[in-house]
């Protein structure tokens, strides 16, 4: 039988995990949970919350409707947090603190992907500019932190300190100021955890990979092209020796999967080197260190050369960039009826200030999915 290279399941967390019992603490104290740790707690409520539910309807590259096998951000989100479940046992990481932190990194982004939330971070700044724009790592935490209203103590979701902290990948200067201790690394040039170091690269492997699968599935690009990245055609031919009569849609899967496998074990080989040479003792001496997630130089090139590749010829083909323009225009008429009209707006999401009014919705639209998006920009701007 062929045994895994790395530790066979991690029970004794390594000295320089996040320990649950030993955590910064939550923004509203709370008993400690019974038959679970502090981290457990934070995952389940996560996987129990509204926006998280949502995230099923909310797109990664395609549209909701455009078909039922492309990704959303729900199915992306539960892909990040295997992959990155696998990395912190490899790493003897803290499992249910990096698995917290994936299903949740999403949970602010707008409708329509990234062309969503760029239009509206675009509204924002024109129509409240004292607001601060739109960033959806920063959303995810005001979800967490505010939006959501399940308890009876306090909004949100009242996480721990270390789910919030990875959570927030991207903050500016200014945002970072109001948001107190979760802020502080933004403005020091400190590190977060390192699970949430492992779980933004986590992230970068999934989405990379599945826009592959769901690239190739579409249409939009093809095999001949991806042979021309090295990371790509290394695999695939490897998968064509070994299996030469095997159907194209099943050599992509496993050339996928081979994929997907390789930046996990370089991920893993490269962040062990980064800690025997710095020796981290603790959580807190990882916060002070450069970053030990990283990947080797030659597949940190190549994931880049993917990157630059999906970017040229998924993300900007024509009948993305067609449907980009559709949705930013849905998501500029509705911030605009809204500011203009707030009576248009339920009630819950009426405020008496401008900026308020602005935040409030931003919200709302951040808070839609791709079809209440579509439909509400139909009733308002249709006459039949």
């Amino acid at each position: 039988m062929q045994r895994s290279t790395w530790p066979e399941g991690a029970a004794v967390l390594a000295p320089y995990a996040c320990d649950p019992a030993h955590t910064r603490g939550r923004p509203h104290p709370e008993a400690a949970p019974e038959g679970r740790t502090h981290f457990q707690r934070d995952r389940d409520r996560i996987v129990h919350c509204n926006a998280f539910r949502l995230l099923e309807y909310k797109t990664q590259v395609f549209i909701n409707h455009e078909g039922d096998l492309f990704r959303t951000r729900l199915t992306h989100s539960i892909e990040v947090a295997q992959i990155a479940r696998t990395l912190a046992r490899n790493l003897q990481l803290n499992e249910d603190l990096i698995e917290a932190i994936s299903l949740a990194h999403d949970l602010g982004h707008t409708p329509f992907g990234h062309a969503g939330q760029d239009e509206l971070n675009a509204c924002m700044r024109e129509r409240a500019p004292e607001a601060g724009g739109f960033e959806h790592n920063l959303q995810s935490l005001r979800v967490v932190d505010t939006l959501e209203a399940r308890y009876a103590s306090f909004d949100g979701l009242n996480l721990c300190f270390e789910t919030r902290e990875g959570i927030l990948k991207h903050c500016s200067a200014r945002n970072a100021r109001q948001l107190g201790d979760v802020g502080e690394r933004f403005l020091r040039g400190s590190q977060p955890s390192l699970e949430a170091q492992v779980a933004n690269l986590a992230d970068e492997i999934a989405y990379n990979n599945h826009d592959i699968d769901d690239g190739l599935r579409s249409g939009l690009i093809s095999v001949e092209q991806l042979q021309m990245l090295e990371i790509f055609a290394t695999h695939y031919a490897a998968v064509m020796r070994r299996y030469p009569n095997l159907p194209q849609r099943r050599a992509i899967a496993e050339t996928i999967r081979a994929m997907i496998n390789t930046l996990v074990q370089d991920l893993t080989r490269t962040t062990l080197v980064n800690i025997q040479r710095y020796r981290p003792d603790s959580a807190d001496a990882v916060r002070q260190m450069p970053v030990l997630a990283a990947f080797s130089v030659s597949i940190r090139a190549q994931a880049d050369a993917l990157k630059r590749f999906l970017m040229a010829n998924l993300y900007r083909h024509t009948r993305v960039m067609r449907m980009t323009t559709k949705a930013r225009r849905i998501v500029r008429e509705l911030f605009n009826a809204f500011m203009d009209d707030p009576r248009l707006l339920p009630n819950d999401y009426r405020r008496d200030g401008e900026l308020e009014q602005a935040r409030a919705i931003a919200d709302y639209i951040a808070g839609m999915t791709d079809r209440f998006a579509i439909r509400e920009h139909r009733e308002l701007f249709r006459m039949d």
